[in-house]
């Protein structure tokens, strides 16, 4: 009986050396830490879902290729109303593209397809237009317009909204750090969209939501968009996103898609001096206005 002894002379790996991989069958400890550990100087390549904007120069500069699912994008736009559905529509479109399922057919089961999920409106700053929102590929079943008589009734909303899995478009001006920080929290948990609209002005403010955009308008219908903060290198310059709505493109010309000059106001006339003031006439003494004397 033959029998053989087999002594490694391999040494333990020095401290520092590359890490260890799994064992077979069990993930490496690299495959395990993917997508949750990232350096400053790059852009992270998260874990968790996302959804694409619908602009590849926009995905390209964001965490994980697309808007993120488990956080809270706060936007950041000097006019309330109009950029942020621009900006959004596209990627809403894909989100609910993406659960419209065609029904199932066969002898053994059929099942319809599943009812699309909600996108809350909370608060915003005008009634919504049902016809414009369909023009922009949102389905109106999917709609629901929530009006809240005061600030904390629209916090309590998205709240409520983000622990209930429900996308949300919140218009939140005065929201403050520390609520902003709860609503954070909550998101961790739900895999939809939640976006808080909030004025320019804030972006010196204290955020803990990991994604924060400022939005202004550009010419020829485009957005400019800036990158605020995001997990990995500040962003440099702006974003051009053109956003021409594919209703109104047909109907654009050349002179129509840029924007009108703003109107020079005329130089103010020159004051005419003020008129010297007029003395009042000084009375005259008059031999029949003197005092009569008596004797």
């Amino acid at each position: 009986m033959l029998s053989a002894s087999i002594t490694s002379t391999a040494s333990p790996p020095a401290l520092g050396s590359a890490p260890l991989h799994g064992s077979p069958g069990r993930p490496s400890f690299d495959s395990q830490l993917q997508g949750r550990l990232w350096r400053g100087s790059s852009l992270s390549a998260t874990a968790d879902p996302t959804l694409a904007s619908g602009f590849a120069a926009l995905d390209a500069e964001l965490p994980g290729g697309g808007w993120p699912l488990r956080a809270v994008t706060e936007l950041l736009t000097p006019q309330f109303g109009v950029l942020e559905w621009r900006l959004l529509a596209p990627g809403l479109r894909g989100w609910w593209a993406g659960q419209a399922l065609p029904a199932s057919s066969g002898r053994r089961a059929r099942t319809a397809a599943p009812a699309l999920r909600s996108l809350l409106l909370i608060n915003p700053p005008h009634t919504p237009h049902l016809p414009g929102l369909q023009a922009l590929g949102l389905p109106h079943s999917a709609l629901v317009w929530v009006s809240a008589a005061t600030p904390a009734q629209a916090l309590w909303a998205a709240e409520q909204a983000i622990k209930s899995r429900v996308a949300v478009l919140a218009w939140l001006p005065e929201a403050r750090p520390e609520q902003i920080r709860r609503l954070q929290v909550n998101a961790l948990s739900s895999d939809a969209p939640a976006f808080l609209v909030r004025p320019e002005h804030v972006r010196q403010q204290s955020s803990a939501a990991p994604l924060r955009l400022v939005v202004q308008p550009g010419e020829d219908w485009r957005l400019q968009v800036h990158v605020l903060k995001r997990r990995g290198p500040a962003h440099e310059g702006w974003l051009e996103l053109p956003t021409v709505p594919g209703a109104v493109e047909p109907l654009l010309t050349a002179a129509k898609r840029k924007p009108l000059p703003s109107p020079v106001p005329a130089p103010m006339p020159t004051p005419a001096p003020a008129p010297a003031p007029v003395s009042p006439p000084k009375e005259r003494s008059h031999a029949l206005a003197r005092a009569v004397l008596q004797a």
